[in-house]
């Protein structure tokens, strides 16, 4: 079989099906992983990793930058690619390595039945392992680090993947396959992630540290970045902030009476999902909207735009009058319904 033959059309197969970056990585490459974490466990015998990227596109965030149009990063630039686009791609990609008689798992997404939470810890009474020596139901592949280990660039301070392509805007899928394949070297080109601190500072939660950092080593380079506040995130990515005065009650989120809307976030009460997870209220303002501002100041991009991403000082909501608004609880509020109303 001619590897370089054989490589090159997986390659051109993903650019084919809608992929923007394609690398690929040995099985190798894992090791010392966290064994909750370790893809050789979902396929024993696979020699290959194939990682596709697919870019968010700038417009997608355009609407947040103005304040004006918050669901189309939500539904287009997070929801459609996560659980529509990229699930395609790997799994027309698997189909075309499966007629060549070699079998491969497509992960266009991360499984919500993960037994590992967001800090890394087992989840109780969740799952057990089915074995002695395996672990528990579902794996958690670090996608990005997936990414990294393909050659598609590095991981910021952030925490996030970095590309020279789209920055920090991009969205990542994975093949595992018996099928041999070349490998990519590891991303080596001019340093994309300075630790300028601008996905600290921007960051509406606060959530990513600017002292305090993880560090490990992946396929023989040490990479950190700055230890993340997963809760943190969590309410900041949806428009949300705890409530540090015992006299004024929340309404942003349903059945929580502690919680309000931040300064990123024009609502009264945070809208519905769309798609599984889309909330992303705070249109990643400090790990992907900074990020590329910074980016593109030091000219970092190889893909060029006609103007910068970031062309006015970023907006902020005084929720000054909180304290004094009579709102009704979450969910009872006329125009929380998805209904339309037709007559």
């Amino acid at each position: 079989m001619n590897l370089k033959k054989i490589t090159r059309e997986i390659k051109n197969q993903a650019k084919t099906f809608g992929a923007d970056l394609v690398g690929i990585t040995t099985m190798d490459r894992f090791e010392g992983a966290p064994m909750q974490m370790d893809p050789r466990y979902i396929m024993p015998e696979a020699k290959s990793c194939v990682v596709i990227g697919v870019r968010v596109l700038r417009g997608s965030l355009r609407g947040i930058e103005e304040g004006t149009f918050f669901s189309n990063y939500s539904s287009m630039g997070y929801g459609a690619i996560t659980y529509n686009y990229l699930p395609l791609m790997v799994i027309n990609l698997c189909r075309h390595i499966e007629d060549m008689g070699y079998e491969a798992f497509p992960m266009g997404h991360q499984s919500d039945w993960r037994a590992i939470d967001n800090k890394g810890g087992l989840r109780p009474y969740w799952s057990k392992p089915v074995e002695p020596g395996k672990p528990a139901p579902d794996i958690m592949v670090h996608l990005r680090l997936a990414a990294f280990m393909a050659g598609l660039g590095e991981i910021g301070w952030s925490k996030m993947l970095i590309t020279p392509e789209f920055g920090p805007a991009v969205r990542v899928g994975i093949i595992l396959t018996e099928l041999e394949l070349i490998a990519d070297p590891i991303y080596e080109g001019p340093e994309l992630c300075n630790k300028c601190m601008s996905c600290v500072n921007d960051c509406p939660g606060g959530a990513i540290s600017k002292e305090n950092s993880i560090s490990v080593t992946v396929a023989g380079h040490e990479l950190e970045w700055g230890a993340v506040d997963t809760d943190g995130c969590d309410l900041a990515f949806r428009g949300a902030k705890e409530i540090n005065d015992p006299e004024i009650k929340g309404n942003y989120l349903k059945g929580f009476e502690d919680i309000m809307p931040n300064h990123i976030s024009p609502f009264y009460y945070r809208p519905n999902k769309l798609y599984n997870s889309g909330q992303a209220i705070c249109g990643s303002r400090g790990c992907t909207r900074a990020c590329l501002e910074s980016l593109e100041k030091r000219n970092m991009l190889t893909l060029k735009f006609k103007k910068p991403f970031r062309r006015k000082k970023p907006w902020k909501i005084d929720w000054s009058e909180y304290r004094d608004l009579q709102l009704p609880p979450a969910g009872s509020q006329t125009g929380t319904s998805t209904k339309l109303d037709t007559d």
